[in-house]
Protein backbone atom coordinates (compact mmCIF):
# COMPACT_ATOMS: atom_id res chain seq x y z
CA UNK A 1 0.00 0.00 0.00
CA UNK A 2 2.73 2.42 1.10
CA UNK A 3 4.80 1.91 -2.32
CA UNK A 4 1.52 2.24 -4.52
CA UNK A 5 1.12 5.86 -2.08
CA UNK A 6 4.95 6.96 -2.94
CA UNK A 7 4.29 6.00 -6.81
CA UNK A 8 1.45 8.11 -6.77
CA UNK A 9 3.13 11.24 -5.16
CA UNK A 10 6.42 10.29 -7.31
CA UNK A 11 4.27 10.55 -10.33
CA UNK A 12 4.35 13.94 -11.22
CA UNK A 13 7.80 14.46 -9.91
CA UNK A 14 8.85 11.64 -12.16
CA UNK A 15 6.93 12.69 -15.48
CA UNK A 16 8.56 16.48 -15.28
CA UNK A 17 11.95 14.38 -15.07
CA UNK A 18 11.11 12.42 -18.24
CA UNK A 19 12.58 14.13 -21.29
CA UNK A 20 10.96 15.10 -24.47
CA UNK A 21 11.77 14.49 -28.14
CA UNK A 22 10.19 16.27 -30.38
CA UNK A 23 9.24 14.72 -33.50
CA UNK A 24 8.12 16.83 -36.98
CA UNK A 25 6.82 16.21 -40.40
CA UNK A 26 5.94 18.14 -43.45
CA UNK A 27 2.39 19.34 -44.93
CA UNK A 28 1.82 16.28 -47.06
CA UNK A 29 0.23 12.79 -45.73
CA UNK A 30 3.15 10.14 -45.53
CA UNK A 31 5.11 12.52 -43.62
CA UNK A 32 2.10 12.73 -40.86
CA UNK A 33 2.17 9.35 -40.82
CA UNK A 34 5.52 8.53 -40.87
CA UNK A 35 5.78 11.23 -38.00
CA UNK A 36 2.96 8.85 -35.95
CA UNK A 37 5.22 6.02 -36.18
CA UNK A 38 8.53 7.61 -34.85
CA UNK A 39 5.60 9.09 -32.16
CA UNK A 40 4.78 5.80 -31.21
CA UNK A 41 7.76 4.14 -31.23
CA UNK A 42 9.51 6.61 -28.92
CA UNK A 43 6.59 6.10 -26.16
CA UNK A 44 6.65 2.57 -26.54
CA UNK A 45 9.90 2.71 -25.53
CA UNK A 46 9.19 4.26 -22.39
CA UNK A 47 12.16 6.47 -21.87
CA UNK A 48 10.82 10.18 -22.79
CA UNK A 49 7.52 11.49 -23.99
CA UNK A 50 7.33 12.31 -27.39
CA UNK A 51 5.52 15.45 -29.20
CA UNK A 52 4.78 15.57 -32.86
CA UNK A 53 5.22 19.30 -34.56
CA UNK A 54 2.94 17.89 -37.42
CA UNK A 55 2.35 19.47 -40.53
CA UNK A 56 5.40 22.00 -40.27
CA UNK A 57 5.78 24.38 -43.66
CA UNK A 58 8.80 23.57 -46.00
CA UNK A 59 12.10 21.79 -46.18
CA UNK A 60 14.20 24.74 -45.63
CA UNK A 61 11.82 25.34 -41.70
CA UNK A 62 12.07 21.95 -41.13
CA UNK A 63 15.84 21.99 -41.48
CA UNK A 64 16.21 25.36 -39.40
CA UNK A 65 14.00 23.68 -36.69
CA UNK A 66 16.18 20.65 -36.37
CA UNK A 67 19.62 22.50 -36.12
CA UNK A 68 18.34 25.07 -33.91
CA UNK A 69 16.85 21.75 -31.67
CA UNK A 70 13.41 22.36 -31.51
CA UNK A 71 13.01 19.39 -33.18
CA UNK A 72 14.77 16.12 -32.89
CA UNK A 73 13.99 13.59 -35.46
CA UNK A 74 12.06 13.77 -38.00
CA UNK A 75 11.01 11.57 -41.71
CA UNK A 76 13.43 12.97 -44.95
CA UNK A 77 14.40 11.43 -48.08
CA UNK A 78 17.76 11.45 -49.12
CA UNK A 79 17.77 13.69 -52.97
CA UNK A 80 15.98 16.08 -50.73
CA UNK A 81 19.15 15.98 -48.23
CA UNK A 82 21.82 15.95 -50.61
CA UNK A 83 19.91 18.64 -53.36
CA UNK A 84 17.73 20.95 -51.57
CA UNK A 85 19.99 21.26 -48.19
CA UNK A 86 23.19 20.09 -48.97
CA UNK A 87 23.35 21.52 -53.05
CA UNK A 88 25.24 18.47 -53.84
CA UNK A 89 25.33 16.81 -57.53
CA UNK A 90 24.40 13.31 -56.57
CA UNK A 91 22.86 11.08 -53.86
CA UNK A 92 25.61 9.68 -52.18
CA UNK A 93 25.11 6.73 -49.50
CA UNK A 94 24.33 7.59 -45.89
CA UNK A 95 27.58 7.53 -44.61
CA UNK A 96 28.77 10.18 -47.01
CA UNK A 97 25.75 12.16 -46.23
CA UNK A 98 26.91 12.10 -42.49
CA UNK A 99 30.37 13.61 -43.15
CA UNK A 100 28.56 16.30 -44.71
CA UNK A 101 26.17 16.46 -42.26
CA UNK A 102 28.40 16.28 -39.30
CA UNK A 103 29.43 20.27 -39.11
CA UNK A 104 25.33 20.57 -39.17
CA UNK A 105 25.66 18.42 -35.40
CA UNK A 106 22.99 16.15 -37.61
CA UNK A 107 22.70 12.81 -39.33
CA UNK A 108 20.40 10.38 -41.12
CA UNK A 109 20.04 6.84 -40.13
CA UNK A 110 17.42 4.42 -40.16
CA UNK A 111 16.44 3.41 -43.63
CA UNK A 112 12.76 2.64 -43.67
CA UNK A 113 12.50 0.70 -47.03
CA UNK A 114 11.11 2.40 -49.77
CA UNK A 115 11.51 4.93 -52.08
CA UNK A 116 9.40 8.19 -53.05
CA UNK A 117 10.73 9.70 -55.93
CA UNK A 118 9.13 12.64 -57.62
CA UNK A 119 7.28 12.21 -61.12
CA UNK A 120 4.89 13.68 -62.98
CA UNK A 121 1.84 12.24 -63.95
CA UNK A 122 -1.36 12.99 -66.02
CA UNK A 123 -4.96 11.67 -66.33
CA UNK A 124 -4.63 8.58 -68.30
CA UNK A 125 -7.31 9.48 -70.63
CA UNK A 126 -5.83 12.83 -71.28
CA UNK A 127 -2.46 11.11 -71.77
CA UNK A 128 -3.71 8.46 -73.86
CA UNK A 129 -5.39 10.91 -76.50
CA UNK A 130 -2.21 12.91 -76.91
CA UNK A 131 -0.14 10.04 -77.22
CA UNK A 132 2.15 10.88 -73.82
CA UNK A 133 3.97 8.55 -72.54
CA UNK A 134 7.23 10.01 -71.27
CA UNK A 135 8.23 13.52 -70.08
CA UNK A 136 10.54 14.10 -73.27
CA UNK A 137 6.60 13.71 -75.07
CA UNK A 138 5.80 16.54 -73.56
CA UNK A 139 7.53 19.26 -75.54
CA UNK A 140 5.80 18.74 -78.35
CA UNK A 141 2.59 20.06 -76.37
CA UNK A 142 2.99 23.37 -75.21
CA UNK A 143 -0.36 24.30 -74.38
CA UNK A 144 -0.50 21.76 -71.71
CA UNK A 145 -1.39 23.64 -68.24
CA UNK A 146 0.69 22.56 -64.94
CA UNK A 147 -0.30 22.80 -61.77
CA UNK A 148 3.05 21.81 -59.59
CA UNK A 149 3.49 22.14 -55.21
CA UNK A 150 5.23 25.34 -54.42
CA UNK A 151 8.11 23.23 -52.81
CA UNK A 152 8.56 21.38 -56.81
CA UNK A 153 8.95 24.44 -57.84
CA UNK A 154 11.59 26.17 -56.09
CA UNK A 155 13.80 23.29 -55.10
CA UNK A 156 16.66 22.51 -56.54
CA UNK A 157 16.04 19.74 -57.91
CA UNK A 158 12.44 20.30 -58.90
CA UNK A 159 10.63 22.12 -61.78
CA UNK A 160 13.42 24.55 -63.27
CA UNK A 161 16.11 21.93 -63.40
CA UNK A 162 13.65 19.21 -64.60
CA UNK A 163 12.77 22.09 -67.39
CA UNK A 164 15.76 22.43 -68.37
CA UNK A 165 17.33 19.09 -68.76
CA UNK A 166 14.23 17.85 -71.02
CA UNK A 167 14.05 21.06 -72.51
CA UNK A 168 10.37 21.65 -71.75
CA UNK A 169 8.83 24.83 -73.85
CA UNK A 170 6.41 25.53 -70.34
CA UNK A 171 7.18 29.29 -68.57
CA UNK A 172 4.08 29.85 -66.73
CA UNK A 173 3.26 26.79 -64.08
CA UNK A 174 0.18 27.48 -61.03
CA UNK A 175 0.86 26.65 -57.56
CA UNK A 176 -0.91 23.93 -55.95
CA UNK A 177 -1.05 22.61 -52.44
CA UNK A 178 -0.42 18.81 -52.84
CA UNK A 179 -3.21 18.16 -51.26
CA UNK A 180 -5.50 19.45 -53.29
CA UNK A 181 -3.87 18.87 -57.09
CA UNK A 182 -5.68 15.67 -57.58
CA UNK A 183 -8.90 17.16 -57.40
CA UNK A 184 -7.72 19.87 -59.75
CA UNK A 185 -6.14 17.26 -62.12
CA UNK A 186 -9.79 15.24 -62.09
CA UNK A 187 -11.66 18.43 -62.62
CA UNK A 188 -9.71 19.54 -65.53
CA UNK A 189 -7.97 22.65 -64.21
CA UNK A 190 -4.99 21.24 -65.09
CA UNK A 191 -3.13 18.98 -67.06
CA UNK A 192 -0.23 17.56 -65.13
CA UNK A 193 0.63 17.33 -61.74
CA UNK A 194 4.09 16.48 -59.81
CA UNK A 195 3.35 13.44 -57.56
CA UNK A 196 5.57 11.24 -55.19
CA UNK A 197 5.58 7.60 -56.38
CA UNK A 198 3.58 6.39 -52.99
CA UNK A 199 0.70 8.50 -53.36
CA UNK A 200 -2.22 6.52 -53.10
CA UNK A 201 -4.18 8.92 -55.83
CA UNK A 202 -2.07 7.68 -58.54
CA UNK A 203 -4.50 4.29 -58.83
CA UNK A 204 -7.88 6.17 -57.51
CA UNK A 205 -7.70 9.16 -59.95
CA UNK A 206 -6.00 6.46 -62.86
CA UNK A 207 -3.27 8.57 -63.57
CA UNK A 208 -0.10 7.94 -65.96
CA UNK A 209 2.86 8.17 -64.13
CA UNK A 210 5.51 10.02 -67.09
CA UNK A 211 8.71 7.63 -67.77
CA UNK A 212 11.48 9.81 -66.19
CA UNK A 213 13.38 8.74 -69.88
CA UNK A 214 16.39 10.68 -68.98
CA UNK A 215 17.16 9.69 -65.67
CA UNK A 216 16.36 13.31 -63.89
CA UNK A 217 14.79 12.13 -60.84
CA UNK A 218 16.64 10.13 -58.22
CA UNK A 219 16.60 7.95 -55.53
CA UNK A 220 14.65 9.15 -52.43
CA UNK A 221 14.86 7.19 -49.95
CA UNK A 222 12.93 7.10 -47.19
CA UNK A 223 15.00 8.11 -43.80
CA UNK A 224 14.76 9.60 -40.48
CA UNK A 225 17.04 12.62 -40.09
CA UNK A 226 17.86 13.60 -36.67
CA UNK A 227 20.47 15.54 -34.32
CA UNK A 228 23.61 13.83 -33.60
CA UNK A 229 23.14 13.91 -30.13
CA UNK A 230 19.75 12.13 -30.25
CA UNK A 231 21.14 8.51 -29.66
CA UNK A 232 23.37 9.78 -26.90
CA UNK A 233 20.38 11.77 -25.25
CA UNK A 234 17.97 8.60 -25.88
CA UNK A 235 19.57 5.49 -25.60
CA UNK A 236 16.58 3.17 -25.29
CA UNK A 237 14.22 5.48 -27.53
CA UNK A 238 17.13 5.77 -30.36
CA UNK A 239 17.56 1.57 -30.35
CA UNK A 240 13.61 1.46 -30.88
CA UNK A 241 14.00 3.94 -33.28
CA UNK A 242 16.45 1.69 -35.20
CA UNK A 243 13.86 -1.13 -35.11
CA UNK A 244 12.16 0.71 -37.68
CA UNK A 245 14.76 -0.32 -40.37
CA UNK A 246 13.69 -1.79 -43.62
CA UNK A 247 10.12 -2.17 -41.91
CA UNK A 248 8.23 -0.06 -44.64
CA UNK A 249 8.01 -1.16 -47.76
CA UNK A 250 6.52 0.70 -50.50
CA UNK A 251 3.55 -1.11 -51.12
CA UNK A 252 2.66 -0.94 -47.22
CA UNK A 253 3.56 3.05 -47.82
CA UNK A 254 1.32 3.39 -50.15
CA UNK A 255 -1.89 1.00 -48.30
CA UNK A 256 -1.06 3.58 -44.86
CA UNK A 257 -1.09 7.06 -47.43
CA UNK A 258 -4.43 5.48 -49.27
CA UNK A 259 -6.10 4.41 -45.23
CA UNK A 260 -5.82 8.27 -44.44
CA UNK A 261 -6.49 10.14 -47.69
CA UNK A 262 -9.20 7.69 -49.27
CA UNK A 263 -10.25 6.31 -46.00
CA UNK A 264 -9.89 9.44 -43.59
CA UNK A 265 -8.17 7.13 -41.01
CA UNK A 266 -6.67 8.93 -38.23
CA UNK A 267 -2.73 9.40 -38.44
CA UNK A 268 -2.55 8.23 -35.31
CA UNK A 269 -4.71 4.71 -35.39
CA UNK A 270 -2.58 4.11 -38.94
CA UNK A 271 0.99 4.21 -37.20
CA UNK A 272 -1.10 2.36 -33.92
CA UNK A 273 -2.05 -0.12 -36.56
CA UNK A 274 0.92 -0.25 -38.16
CA UNK A 275 3.31 -0.85 -34.96
CA UNK A 276 0.97 -3.69 -33.94
CA UNK A 277 0.68 -5.50 -37.11
CA UNK A 278 3.34 -4.39 -39.48
CA UNK A 279 2.84 -7.46 -41.99
CA UNK A 280 -0.47 -6.91 -42.59
CA UNK A 281 -1.55 -3.87 -44.42
CA UNK A 282 -4.89 -1.49 -43.71
CA UNK A 283 -8.39 -1.82 -45.22
CA UNK A 284 -9.40 1.27 -47.16
CA UNK A 285 -12.39 1.75 -45.39
CA UNK A 286 -14.02 5.07 -46.05
CA UNK A 287 -14.23 6.68 -42.31
CA UNK A 288 -16.14 9.85 -43.73
CA UNK A 289 -19.15 7.83 -43.86
CA UNK A 290 -21.53 8.07 -40.85
CA UNK A 291 -19.00 10.66 -39.42
CA UNK A 292 -20.73 13.85 -38.22
CA UNK A 293 -19.73 17.38 -38.40
CA UNK A 294 -20.09 18.02 -34.82
CA UNK A 295 -18.21 14.87 -33.71
CA UNK A 296 -15.32 16.53 -35.98
CA UNK A 297 -16.02 20.17 -34.78
CA UNK A 298 -15.75 18.74 -30.98
CA UNK A 299 -12.75 15.91 -31.35
CA UNK A 300 -10.40 15.15 -28.55
CA UNK A 301 -8.31 17.72 -29.72
CA UNK A 302 -10.44 20.74 -29.41
CA UNK A 303 -10.06 22.25 -26.15
CA UNK A 304 -6.20 21.87 -26.73
CA UNK A 305 -6.94 23.90 -30.09
CA UNK A 306 -8.79 26.20 -28.45
CA UNK A 307 -6.17 27.37 -25.47
CA UNK A 308 -3.51 27.30 -28.22
CA UNK A 309 -5.14 29.34 -30.09
CA UNK A 310 -6.87 31.73 -27.67
CA UNK A 311 -3.09 32.19 -25.81
CA UNK A 312 -1.63 32.88 -29.65
CA UNK A 313 -4.34 35.40 -30.26
CA UNK A 314 -4.58 37.30 -26.64
CA UNK A 315 -0.81 37.35 -25.63
CA UNK A 316 0.12 38.74 -29.10
CA UNK A 317 -2.65 41.29 -28.49
CA UNK A 318 -1.54 42.51 -25.63
CA UNK A 319 1.69 42.88 -26.62
CA UNK A 320 0.33 45.22 -29.31
CA UNK A 321 -1.49 46.82 -27.18
CA UNK A 322 1.67 47.85 -24.86
CA UNK A 323 3.47 49.09 -27.41
CA UNK A 324 0.83 50.30 -30.23
CA UNK A 325 -0.56 52.72 -27.86
CA UNK A 326 2.67 54.49 -27.02
CA UNK A 327 3.40 54.63 -30.67
CA UNK A 328 0.38 56.05 -31.44
CA UNK A 329 0.50 59.18 -28.73
CA UNK A 330 4.32 59.62 -30.18
CA UNK A 331 2.88 59.78 -33.97
CA UNK A 332 0.47 62.45 -32.93
CA UNK A 333 2.73 64.29 -30.62
CA UNK A 334 5.73 64.53 -32.70
CA UNK A 335 4.55 65.40 -36.51
CA UNK A 336 8.28 64.67 -37.65
CA UNK A 337 7.94 60.70 -36.29
CA UNK A 338 4.59 60.39 -37.34
CA UNK A 339 5.38 59.59 -41.30
CA UNK A 340 7.83 57.00 -40.04
CA UNK A 341 5.66 55.34 -37.24
CA UNK A 342 2.34 54.63 -39.38
CA UNK A 343 4.49 54.53 -42.89
CA UNK A 344 6.47 51.48 -40.86
CA UNK A 345 3.23 49.67 -39.06
CA UNK A 346 1.85 50.05 -42.43
CA UNK A 347 4.75 48.54 -44.21
CA UNK A 348 4.69 45.53 -41.67
CA UNK A 349 0.77 44.43 -42.64
CA UNK A 350 1.97 43.93 -46.39
CA UNK A 351 4.46 41.68 -45.85
CA UNK A 352 3.12 37.91 -46.71
CA UNK A 353 2.72 35.89 -43.32
CA UNK A 354 4.84 32.70 -44.32
CA UNK A 355 7.53 35.10 -45.42
CA UNK A 356 7.49 36.88 -41.92
CA UNK A 357 7.09 33.92 -40.29
CA UNK A 358 10.10 32.10 -42.25
CA UNK A 359 12.77 35.55 -41.36
CA UNK A 360 11.32 35.27 -37.77
CA UNK A 361 12.22 31.60 -37.89
CA UNK A 362 15.75 32.55 -38.86
CA UNK A 363 15.56 35.83 -36.36
CA UNK A 364 14.61 34.11 -33.49
CA UNK A 365 16.85 30.58 -34.27
CA UNK A 366 13.16 28.50 -33.07
CA UNK A 367 9.98 27.36 -34.30
CA UNK A 368 6.35 27.22 -32.43
CA UNK A 369 4.70 29.81 -30.65
CA UNK A 370 7.43 32.29 -29.93
CA UNK A 371 8.07 33.65 -33.81
CA UNK A 372 3.99 33.10 -34.25
CA UNK A 373 3.15 35.58 -31.36
CA UNK A 374 5.85 37.83 -32.98
CA UNK A 375 4.40 38.06 -36.30
CA UNK A 376 0.96 38.19 -34.94
CA UNK A 377 2.43 41.39 -32.73
CA UNK A 378 3.67 42.75 -35.40
CA UNK A 379 0.58 42.30 -37.88
CA UNK A 380 -1.55 43.77 -34.61
CA UNK A 381 0.08 47.05 -34.72
CA UNK A 382 -1.31 49.14 -37.76
CA UNK A 383 -4.79 49.33 -36.20
CA UNK A 384 -4.27 50.07 -33.27
CA UNK A 385 -1.28 53.07 -33.76
CA UNK A 386 -3.28 54.15 -36.00
CA UNK A 387 -7.31 54.31 -34.44
CA UNK A 388 -4.38 56.13 -31.19
CA UNK A 389 -3.52 58.94 -33.30
CA UNK A 390 -6.53 59.44 -34.93
CA UNK A 391 -8.32 59.36 -31.93
CA UNK A 392 -6.21 61.70 -30.33
CA UNK A 393 -5.99 63.97 -33.21
CA UNK A 394 -9.66 64.00 -33.49
CA UNK A 395 -10.02 65.87 -29.92
CA UNK A 396 -11.57 69.14 -30.44
CA UNK A 397 -9.40 71.97 -29.98
CA UNK A 398 -11.72 73.60 -26.99
CA UNK A 399 -11.62 70.53 -25.09
CA UNK A 400 -8.03 70.19 -25.53
CA UNK A 401 -7.84 74.13 -24.82
CA UNK A 402 -10.03 73.81 -21.46
CA UNK A 403 -7.58 71.24 -20.42
CA UNK A 404 -4.59 73.84 -20.87
CA UNK A 405 -6.75 76.42 -18.94
CA UNK A 406 -6.70 73.80 -15.85
CA UNK A 407 -2.94 74.02 -15.78
CA UNK A 408 -2.89 70.46 -15.95
CA UNK A 409 0.69 69.22 -16.84
CA UNK A 410 1.16 67.68 -20.58
CA UNK A 411 1.29 63.95 -18.97
CA UNK A 412 -1.74 64.38 -16.65
CA UNK A 413 -4.02 65.60 -19.99
CA UNK A 414 -3.04 62.67 -21.82
CA UNK A 415 -3.83 60.70 -18.95
CA UNK A 416 -7.07 61.90 -17.39
CA UNK A 417 -8.44 64.03 -20.74
CA UNK A 418 -6.97 62.83 -23.84
CA UNK A 419 -6.59 59.22 -23.84
CA UNK A 420 -10.27 58.66 -22.12
CA UNK A 421 -11.83 61.39 -24.87
CA UNK A 422 -9.66 59.24 -27.67
CA UNK A 423 -11.03 55.67 -25.56
CA UNK A 424 -13.50 54.67 -28.70
CA UNK A 425 -11.37 54.81 -31.28
CA UNK A 426 -8.07 53.14 -29.55
CA UNK A 427 -11.10 50.43 -27.82
CA UNK A 428 -12.08 49.93 -32.07
CA UNK A 429 -8.72 49.67 -33.33
CA UNK A 430 -8.11 46.73 -30.57
CA UNK A 431 -11.43 44.89 -32.09
CA UNK A 432 -9.98 44.82 -35.23
CA UNK A 433 -6.51 43.75 -34.56
CA UNK A 434 -7.79 40.94 -32.68
CA UNK A 435 -10.22 40.12 -34.69
CA UNK A 436 -7.37 39.86 -37.49
CA UNK A 437 -5.50 37.71 -34.88
CA UNK A 438 -8.15 34.97 -34.76
CA UNK A 439 -7.74 34.62 -38.66
CA UNK A 440 -3.78 35.26 -38.99
CA UNK A 441 -3.37 32.88 -36.11
CA UNK A 442 -4.68 29.61 -38.22
CA UNK A 443 -1.25 30.09 -40.45
CA UNK A 444 0.70 29.60 -37.04
CA UNK A 445 0.28 26.20 -37.42
CA UNK A 446 2.67 25.98 -40.82
CA UNK A 447 5.34 26.34 -37.98
CA UNK A 448 4.39 24.14 -35.07
CA UNK A 449 2.15 26.39 -32.68
CA UNK A 450 -0.58 25.17 -33.00
CA UNK A 451 -4.11 26.34 -32.83
CA UNK A 452 -7.11 25.61 -34.69
CA UNK A 453 -4.54 25.65 -37.98
CA UNK A 454 -3.76 21.92 -37.30
CA UNK A 455 -6.90 20.73 -38.92
CA UNK A 456 -6.76 23.02 -41.53
CA UNK A 457 -3.61 22.06 -42.36
CA UNK A 458 -4.04 18.51 -41.89
CA UNK A 459 -7.22 18.72 -43.85
CA UNK A 460 -5.58 20.26 -46.85
CA UNK A 461 -3.07 17.39 -46.58
CA UNK A 462 -5.50 14.81 -47.43
CA UNK A 463 -8.44 16.99 -49.40
CA UNK A 464 -10.67 16.18 -45.72
CA UNK A 465 -13.30 18.84 -45.90
CA UNK A 466 -15.00 18.16 -42.84
CA UNK A 467 -11.73 18.01 -41.01
CA UNK A 468 -10.98 21.63 -43.00
CA UNK A 469 -14.10 23.19 -41.81
CA UNK A 470 -13.75 21.77 -37.85
CA UNK A 471 -10.58 24.15 -38.19
CA UNK A 472 -12.10 26.89 -39.99
CA UNK A 473 -15.49 27.03 -38.06
CA UNK A 474 -13.94 27.66 -34.33
CA UNK A 475 -11.95 30.28 -35.98
CA UNK A 476 -14.76 32.16 -37.66
CA UNK A 477 -16.68 31.71 -34.51
CA UNK A 478 -14.11 33.03 -32.39
CA UNK A 479 -13.37 36.11 -34.37
CA UNK A 480 -17.70 36.57 -33.67
CA UNK A 481 -17.17 36.13 -30.06
CA UNK A 482 -14.31 38.40 -30.03
CA UNK A 483 -15.78 41.43 -31.69
CA UNK A 484 -19.19 40.92 -29.64
CA UNK A 485 -17.17 40.71 -26.37
CA UNK A 486 -15.32 44.35 -27.56
CA UNK A 487 -19.04 45.96 -28.67
CA UNK A 488 -19.42 44.69 -24.61
CA UNK A 489 -16.35 46.29 -22.89
CA UNK A 490 -17.05 49.34 -25.46
CA UNK A 491 -20.92 49.64 -23.09
CA UNK A 492 -19.24 48.90 -20.08
CA UNK A 493 -16.08 50.96 -20.24
CA UNK A 494 -17.31 53.53 -22.08
CA UNK A 495 -19.13 56.28 -19.99
CA UNK A 496 -22.38 57.91 -22.33
CA UNK A 497 -20.41 61.41 -21.06
CA UNK A 498 -17.29 60.41 -23.01
CA UNK A 499 -19.70 59.37 -26.39
CA UNK A 500 -21.30 62.20 -26.25
CA UNK A 501 -18.38 64.33 -25.78
CA UNK A 502 -16.39 63.09 -28.20
CA UNK A 503 -19.40 62.86 -31.04
CA UNK A 504 -19.82 66.77 -30.23
CA UNK A 505 -15.98 67.48 -29.97
CA UNK A 506 -15.95 65.62 -33.85
CA UNK A 507 -18.87 67.37 -34.44
CA UNK A 508 -17.99 71.04 -33.80
CA UNK A 509 -14.59 70.07 -35.14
Amino acid sequence: MMLRLAALLLAPTLALAQGTINVGSKRFTESYVLGEIVVRTVEAAGEARAVHRQGLGNTAILFAALKSGAIHVYPEYTGTIAFELLSLKRVPGIDELNRELAPHGLAVGVPLGFNNTYALAMTGERAAALGIRRISDLARHPELRLGLSQEFINRRDGWQALRQAYRLPFNGVRGLDHGLAYEALAGGQVDIIDVYSTDAKIVRYRLRVLEDDRGFFPAYEAVLFYRRDLPQQFPQSWHALRRLEHRVPAERMVAMNAAAELGAMPFPKIAADFLATPGIAPAVVDARTGRSMLGALFGDDFWRLTGEHLMLVFVSLVLSIVAGVPLGVLAQRAPPARHLILGGVGVLQTIPTLALLAFLIAALDRIGTAPAIVALFLYALLPIVRNTYSGLADIAPPLRESAQALGLPAGARLRLIELPLAARPILAGVKTSAVINVGTATIAAFIGAGGYGERIVAGLAVNDHVLLLAGAVPAAAMAIAVQWGFEVLDRLLISPGLREAARSGRHSG
